[in-house]
């Protein structure tokens, strides 16, 4: 029931007669036309209660019925307002992923990479990590250098 609600956020429009009391009510920006409740839901100053109490076709929903109507109304709030932060976290452990799998050449020579920090040089050049991944969790090699190091590899 939370992806229907979710859904039906995204497909219905509110305009601002039913919509702005309430946003200036809550500090935050009114709108000059119809704009679809997803927009809205996704304010942090506006709950997805308020919101659905001025959406008067929300009623008609499953979720409306159920015993867990709280429950899904929250469940359904914080997936809206933060999946744009849940977007980027997956974005990032997939890089993270990525970057371990990324193999250093055993022959590889720090040494001769003069972009790359003396000090992150050395610590490469002693500890001769294998993967992108576990260089870039050695102390002194800065993401700086993990990005020298990549384009390198990518030569």
């Amino acid at each position: 029931m939370t992806e229907e609600l979710i859904t039906f956020l995204k497909s219905v429009s509110i305009s601002p007669s039913e919509i702005n009391d309430l946003l200036k009510e809550k500090g935050t920006a009114e709108i000059g036309q119809k704009i679809k409740a997803i927009n809205i839901a996704t304010r942090p100053q506006v709950e997805l209660a308020e919101l659905l109490h001025r959406i008067k076709s929300s009623d008609s929903l499953g979720y409306a019925r159920s015993d867990r109507r709280i429950e899904i109304i929250e469940a359904a709030e914080i997936k809206v307002k933060y999946s744009g932060y849940l977007e980027r976290e997956r974005g990032i452990a997939e890089k993270i992923r990525r970057l371990e799998e990324l193999r250093i050449p055993e022959e590889t020579k720090y040494e001769e990479l003069a972009s790359i920090s003396t000090e992150g040089r050395q610590k490469l050049a002693r500890i001769r990590p294998r993967t992108i991944g576990q260089a870039s969790r050695i102390s002194g090699v800065s993401s700086s250098d993990i990005s020298i190091l990549i384009m390198y590899l990518g030569r």
